[in-house]
């Protein structure tokens, strides 16, 4: 029988091994659409009518459940930064599959998030699972959370209200830092939902707490305004500058506020915490790294593009010759 960690481990690994997939999977089913139609990044929908990328989502959508349950069982400094896999899942299988060459230092990114994960789930914290949503409401309630709470809606609404309308569109940290709280929110109250549906389908009827619904609420309100906000991002700034620094904000806060909420590291030496900061900092090292090498590759690939369509090539056939879309 496994500890409520080792299943928070299983689930969280094959979650990322799921959305890792499901990118090359939708990216080949976007790629078959394109010599079909126009392109999902000019307004094509042809997308939708191709086996693959749908087969791709779907993958997409067990990874996104399968990550939502390991928060149930495991604590987020043990989640979270597995997420990191997913990246070297993609990356290793477009090396494969897509002929997007891993380069050297590619490779050395996916050792490091390697290393730093195997560091992370060595020296997890065991965590206590509430018996139910009240014992979560009374975490939810310490005042060390609640003043998280306060400083993270502080600087979510002076982002919005001042940051954004002033350098919103040149300074990439203002739509991020407004994502990264709002998902580390998101993340306390998603794991109190699903803690009172497993309870519920274990027999102790949760359904019926106004703090469930609050609870429901609550992550409803964030994961909207995360993806809102994370979209204006994606949409203003390169995806290879946004995808790292989003990770490592929101894996950074989830961490923090799940440490003060449900005191993940009570109870363990500084011996181990300290190997668990130190295999963080190494997994936010190779992503940054991964990201980083991508970037080039992304870049060399555009310069390749512009000198095809200068020797006479017409564009849709420079467009489905790219190595790197805008789709992926």
């Amino acid at each position: 029988m496994l500890s409520d960690n080792e299943m928070g481990l299983v689930l969280a690994v094959s979650s990322s091994v799921f959305i890792g997939s499901s990118f090359i999977l939708k990216k080949k089913g976007l790629k078959r659409a394109a010599a079909n139609g126009t392109r999902a990044g000019f307004g094509g929908y042809t997308y939708l009518f191709e086996p693959l990328w749908w087969v791709g989502l779907v993958t997409m959508t067990i990874g996104e459940i399968a990550n939502f349950v390991a928060y149930v069982y495991a604590p987020a400094v043990l989640v979270t930064p597995l997420g990191a896999l997913s990246i070297i899942i993609s990356a290793v299988l477009a090396h494969f599959l897509l002929d997007e060459k891993l380069r050297k230092m590619g490779v050395w990114g996916c050792v490091c998030c390697i290393v730093g994960s195997v560091m992370i789930v060595i020296h997890a914290p065991q965590e206590q699972t509430p018996n139910s949503v009240d014992e979560i409401w009374k975490l939810a309630m310490q005042p060390a959370f609640l003043l998280y709470v306060a400083i993270s809606m502080s600087i979510v609404l002076a982002l919005i209200l001042y940051c954004e309308p002033l350098c919103g569109q040149t300074n990439v940290l203002v739509y991020i830092g407004i994502c990264s709280l709002m998902g580390s929110l998101t993340v306390m109250s998603i794991k109190a939902v699903g803690i009172a549906i497993k309870l519920t389908l274990e027999g102790i009827n949760q359904i019926w707490y106004l703090e469930t619904w609050f609870f429901v609420m609550v992550a409803t309100i964030c994961v909207v305004m995360q993806m809102i906000y994370l979209n204006k991002a994606l949409d203003t700034f390169n995806a290879a500058i946004v995808s790292p620094i989003y990770y490592v904000m929101f894996t950074t806060l989830t961490i923090v506020a799940s440490a003060i909420m449900f005191k993940d590291w009570n109870g363990q030496n500084t011996e181990s915490i300290a190997s668990e900061v130190c295999g963080f900092i190494t997994v936010l090292t190779g992503t940054v790294i991964l990201h980083a090498t991508r970037e080039e590759e992304q870049q060399a690939s555009s310069s390749g593009r512009m000198r095809w369509q200068d020797s006479g090539k017409s564009f849709d056939e420079e467009h489905l010759t790219s190595l790197y879309s805008p789709e992926y």
